[in-house]
């Protein structure tokens, strides 16, 4: 088997069968990519690799002073590979069950305070408007801000979303999300009388998508960043702010609450509870900073 064709019919596979998105896909081919050139002369085929190959090009990332998750991610590309090697190519060894990765540092993941989640709703329309863009564009910057800290939602989520998305009876978001898995959403109040604002300013097609750019296209991931940006410098929030952390945002708010656990990952979309589990590190420091200042015999 040569290596075109390993790699190729494991590309094809992931598009046509796992439907990967195509972010991934680039990620995994960038991967192969890497650990071909760095091989060089010596690369024959991936069914010829060994361990040894896939642990020196471990040595060589840990001496470059890569981050853990970097590692991993790189070698998650090519385990994928050899699993799809052994299931379908007939591959009876997988030279990476012997190559052990650093361990992912687990970061808390940053998110607003109630206020600031506040404060950064209300901005849009507190802010004076260019006379040269539609008077719809601040309501539809509240309606994006409401509705990514009302579901959670993902920016790739949140831009692929259609006028026709958010049904009239249930206050249900009908959302596509990784693995194009379909998950239906509640709503709150606030995000959808904001929607509601803003479509009927916007005079939306309902056959259209529901975020529009000045120009009345599909508004993209990299305009909604830069939108957030914008209302960070604004806000004066001390970091950094994208979409991630009012998803963040939106899940740590909710467990604060009393949701369990299982409920947030079904909003979140998460496959594996473990992935929602991150989340508990923050409520529980929260517990003990609660149990310090209020026991008697802290």
């Amino acid at each position: 088997m040569s290596e075109v064709n390993e790699a190729g019919r494991f590309l094809d596979y992931l598009c046509d069968e796992r439907d990967v998105s195509p972010r991934t896909l680039e990620s995994y081919q960038r991967s192969l990519r890497q650990f071909r050139e760095w091989m060089g002369v010596r690369f024959l085929s991936w069914s010829v690799c060994v361990a040894e190959d896939f642990r020196e090009w471990l040595f060589a990332a840990l001496k470059e002073e890569l981050a853990p998750a970097t590692i991993r991610l790189r070698f998650a590309a090519l385990r994928a590979l050899y699993v799809y090697m052994m299931e379908r190519e007939g591959l009876l060894v997988n030279p990476l069950d012997d190559v052990d990765l650093p361990r992912k540092r687990q970061r808390l993941p940053q998110h607003l305070s109630l206020t600031q989640v506040t404060d950064l709703l209300n901005l849009p329309l507190n802010l004076p408007r260019d006379k040269k863009s539609p008077a719809w564009l601040p309501f539809r910057d509240v309606a994006i801000l409401e509705l990514f800290y009302s579901c959670g939602l993902r920016l790739s989520e949140l831009v692929s979303l259609d006028a026709d998305a958010l049904g009239s009876g249930d206050a249900c978001l009908r959302v596509l999300g990784k693995g194009r898995k379909l998950r239906l959403l509640p709503v709150g109040e606030y995000a959808r009388e904001a929607i509601e604002a803003y479509a009927s300013l916007a005079d939306l097609d309902a056959t259209g998508p529901l975020f529009m750019s000045r120009l009345r296209k599909r508004l993209t991931g990299r305009a909604v960043q830069l939108m957030l940006v914008k209302y960070m410098r604004q806000s004066g929030l001390p970091f950094t702010l994208s979409p991630h952390q009012l998803r963040h945002s939106f899940a740590t708010h909710m467990l604060d609450a009393g949701a369990d656990l299982r409920s947030v990952q079904e909003l979140l979309g998460h496959a594996s509870l473990s992935t929602t589990q991150i989340y508990t590190h923050v409520t529980r420091s929260r517990l003990k900073e609660a149990y310090a200042l209020a026991h008697p015999r802290a």
